[in-house]
């Protein structure tokens, strides 16, 4: 600290005032106004008022080294905050740059740069969309605009990650492949188990172009879509994507980013897990190979008419690691029974050949998962029976899985004639065959494991699930608000690594916080900047910022986080 004294024609101001750096550069900050020249000799009885100045900054400079981390902060009740000065940063994504460096995204940008030579900088805007599809999920300019609110400032505009997008699509396929090579000093990847999955995502137009087509949404929304197929590892994190027009058979997306896998992954023993919807013959010859396997769920109705007979006798059941055969029609006869077995899940497997390929066929029967189908059905009976007695003319059209399925129309009288009048009711045969499938469930597989083990590995198929609902809901890839096809590609890149970072950010934190609790904190992680002093957390101590700052190495949770220790925590999330 220092003294400065500012001079006028008929007075001097003596004033306390210290150095900082802000932004890299020096700034000279007011610490104390100490009077004028004549008001302070008034004070000190005729005290030379320089003398006596001098003396008070040598205590200060004393208290403020002995009081080394302590900052004393001073604010007028009268004076106004500056007009566009922002002072509230967002310090959540620093967990975020830390992933993304360890898994040198910016060494492959850096090498995506360097062949185009291009001047905007890719891995700033790159991982800007990166962290900004996680923490404040919006179109591309509110992204470019939302990034200022970070505690490291941006150094681009939105015209450069307009461009940066069309360079993103095309080397999204390299992207994929390098992020998966660098994965794996990382973790070690459970590459052995793949899942594969389809989803597609709707666009608030009303013309089809590109590969924004009309096709079979899962929401039943009349808007153009795209599809996504995705592959997972068997520890849930991302591997692979494609993006193929809405109007894609899901079946035929399967084997084109397989053989990428299997060309720029450099991977070739693999088992593929997939629903049923995927598991065409086609598809299953095609991991039917020495190194490569398939397990995919199959549908008993579906079943020829032996093998469903087959899957659905009461007699021939088994448990694992119990010996003997089980009657499940035995025990349901019991309720005592049926109690001890209620979390038991049944199973029988046979071999079968057909169309050139042999499979094997596992059933499983579980009580409880009986119990679960049971229950949803009546509750949709319930809503199928109120629909007949408050709005009948709407029943007319109805989804596979609707309630109004349950509701049969007859027009025809007893005697054959047309009938005037349409006459609703509920269809007790409808319920009945669908009660006689309650409880099983059955997978195909090429594997000679036991069922259990096979069983085992395509209960995780739920993972890849929530992968597309956290793209989803969480991220908010949907809407797309972009056009180009090649601009689509890319916020499809940005959304899959965004989702890759944050499986590797739930996978550290040990998983013990749902990804609700995950989010939400990141996104309110937010620091009150005091220039020249440093940055105050105005977020919430938790268990899980706790976990999250043990994991990661450093701190952003002190009372105040100083200027140099902060720069010192950017420094250690990058590496060069």
């Amino acid at each position: 600290m220092r003294l400065k004294v500012s001079r006028s024609k008929n007075s001097a101001s003596l004033y306390v005032t210290k150095t900082v750096y802000v932004d890299k550069k020096e700034k000279t900050i007011t610490v104390e106004k100490l009077g004028t020249e004549k008001e302070l000799r008034e004070k000190l009885n005729g005290q030379d008022p320089y003398v006596w100045a001098k003396a008070y900054i040598d205590k200060l400079t004393k208290k403020e080294k002995e009081a080394a981390g302590h900052i004393f902060i001073k604010r007028s009740q009268s004076k106004l905050i500056p007009k566009g000065d922002q002072v509230s940063f967002n310090g959540g994504y620093l967990f975020l740059q830390q992933l993304y460096h360890d898994l040198n995204l910016h060494h492959i940008c850096r090498s995506i740069s360097e062949r185009y030579k291009f001047s905007f900088p890719l891995d700033s805007i790159l991982s800007r969309l990166v962290y900004g599809r996680i923490l404040f999920p919006a179109s591309k300019l509110n992204t470019c605009q939302l990034s200022k609110t970070l505690l490291e400032q941006p150094d681009f505009e939105i015209q450069h990650v307009y461009r940066a997008l069309e360079v993103i699509a095309k080397e999204s396929d390299f992207i994929q492949a390098e992020l998966y090579k660098n994965s794996l000093a990382v973790s070690k990847r459970n590459d052995t188990i793949l899942y594969y999955d389809c989803t597609n995502y709707f666009f608030e137009i009303e013309q089809e172009s590109g590969d924004k087509q009309y096709g079979p949404s899962k929401e039943n929304r009349p808007n153009p879509i795209v599809e996504m197929g995705l592959f997972m590892d068997g520890d849930g994190i991302p591997l692979a994507f494609c993006i193929h027009s809405g109007n894609t058979n899901e079946q035929l997306t399967l084997q084109p980013l397989e053989k990428k896998i299997l060309t720029d992954f450099s991977l070739a023993k693999f088992i593929v897990c997939t629903d049923a919807g995927l598991s065409s013959i086609d598809n299953r010859k095609f991991n039917d190979k020495k190194d490569r396997a398939f397990i995919t769920t199959q549908s008993v109705r579906k079943l020829k008419k032996h093998l469903k007979q087959w899957a659905l006798a009461t007699e021939g059941w088994s448990l694992p690691q119990v010996r003997g055969a089980f009657d499940i029609s035995q025990i349901a006869q019991s309720e005592e029974a049926k109690e001890n077995y209620q979390n038991a899940t049944f199973y029988k497997e046979r071999w079968i050949k057909e169309d050139g390929l042999e499979q094997k066929l596992i059933v499983t029967f579980s009580f409880k998962y009986q119990n679960y189908q049971r229950c949803i059905r009546s509750r949709q009976i319930e809503r199928a029976c109120k629909l007949l007695e408050s709005n009948p003319s709407s029943l007319k059209k109805h989804r596979q899985t609707d309630c109004k399925r349950f509701i049969s129309r007859t027009n025809v009288t007893t005697e054959g004639e047309i009938a005037k009048n349409e006459f609703y009711t509920i269809d007790q045969e409808i319920i009945a065959n669908e009660e006689a499938y309650d409880g099983f469930y059955a997978v195909c597989t090429n594997l000679e494991e036991d069922a259990p083990a096979i069983t085992k590995i395509n209960h995780k198929r739920w993972e890849i699930e929530e992968c597309f609902r956290l793209l989803k809901s969480d991220f908010r890839a949907r809407p797309v608000y972009l056009s180009r096809d090649d601009r689509i590609k890319a916020h499809f890149t940005t959304c899959f690594l965004a989702l890759t970072i944050y499986r590797y950010l739930e996978k550290r934190v040990k998983e013990n916080f749902t990804s609700t609790e995950i989010i939400s904190q990141l996104r309110t992680m937010n620091f009150y900047c005091v220039p020249g002093e440093g940055y105050v957390p105005t977020y919430t101590r938790t268990d899980f910022t706790d976990a999250l700052h043990e994991t990661f190495g450093f701190r952003t949770d002190y009372e105040i986080v100083g200027t140099k220790q902060m720069k010192k925590i950017f420094k250690s999330t990058k590496k060069q």
